[in-house]
């Protein structure tokens, strides 16, 4: 191998223009899109533009929360107008956006029917009109986080600077759309939030009210996980999949069936968690840091690892205190 380099080296290269043609046409070649998954190649129907996906999403901050995020100069008199334009604007961006996606996946067989091209415009219409309960579930988030962290002296805080109100209002934002089997879209919005924040949540995961997860950094949600209302989440918690049952047609993992973890209502879990599998954490049940769990636990559980053993030094030797 070093030495095919090194006569690559000796070699004079061709001018830069014939040497930028050369790349181009093996790059534009459709065999070179062999290795991806169905063999495809360049395909007329565009994919979304994923910057104006976030350039949706962050719009839709100022709509959820007028003053706290985008454009400030307005009152009380005039809030409405500057919401319903700004719905407009999202509305129009977001119709041409899932238009790209549905036709892009239409007529294909990934395992899970994606949305028809010809129910765009229901689609943008039932999103729109679940804001006000995205807002209301949002809401009692923030309230969760103030009342449970020690550090918000301010009720107003955490919606506006908290990493977790970020990943959970591009969660349920995502989450609509992802109900509606809009592709594409919902893993860029969720994606966008895990790029900032470090909170990996799966837009398919099903969380209730009152929802808060400490710090956030590190925390995997997984794409079957069923989470009830004001469960609160340490940094480092994974709620993820125990192992991957082969498809018999393929030999591929198995997609589309329940794999990630049930927490029931009430439950704390502490940072550097791991619970893996289709199990049940019981509700008002207190998981400990750097537990693993592989199986379902009871209500009202405790669950820690063995205790620290904690002594005083004498001659280099650990004595029990």
């Amino acid at each position: 191998m070093d030495e095919r380099r090194e006569m690559d080296r000796s070699r004079p290269l061709p001018p830069r223009d014939e040497r930028i043609r050369e790349v181009a046409d093996a790059l534009g070649e459709p065999l070179s899109w062999q290795l991806l998954p169905d063999g495809k190649t360049v395909r007329e129907a565009q994919l979304p533009s994923r910057r104006r996906v976030i350039e949706c999403v962050e719009e839709l901050r100022g709509v959820l929360f007028p003053g706290y995020f985008g454009y400030r100069e307005f009152g009380r008199q005039t809030i409405t107008h500057h919401v319903g334009a700004a719905l407009e604007r999202v509305s129009q961006v977001l119709a041409l956006e899932i238009a790209h996606a549905a036709q892009y996946t239409a007529g294909q067989e990934y395992g899970r029917a994606y949305a028809d091209p010809q129910d765009v415009g229901r689609i943008v219409d039932e999103f729109i009109a679940s804001l006000p309960e995205i807002r209301r579930l949002l809401t009692l988030d923030c309230r969760a986080c103030y009342e449970w962290d020690p550090a918000a002296f301010i009720p107003e805080a955490p919606v506006f600077c908290y990493p977790n109100m970020l990943a959970m209002m591009n969660f349920r934002l995502a989450h609509e759309l992802y109900v509606r089997r809009v592709p594409f879209i919902p893993r860029i919005i969720t994606e966008h939030a895990h790029n900032i924040t470090g909170i990996d949540i799966h837009p398919g995961a099903t969380i209730g009210e009152s929802f808060f997860i400490d710090h956030g950094t590190g925390v995997v949600i997984g794409q079957t996980a069923v989470i009830g209302d004001r469960v609160r989440l340490f940094h480092g918690v994974t709620l993820g999949t125990k192992n991957f049952p082969l498809d018999e047609a393929t030999g591929r993992p198995r997609k589309g069936y329940d794999r990630h973890p049930i927490v029931e209502d009430d439950v704390v879990i502490y940072a550097e968690a791991t619970i893996l599998g289709r199990v049940t954490i019981g509700a008002r049940s207190i998981i400990g840091a750097n537990v693993f769990i592989a199986r379902s636990v009871p209500p009202d559980s405790k669950v820690f690892t063995a205790p620290v053993r904690i002594g005083k030094r004498k001659d280099d030797l650990l004595v029990d205190a």
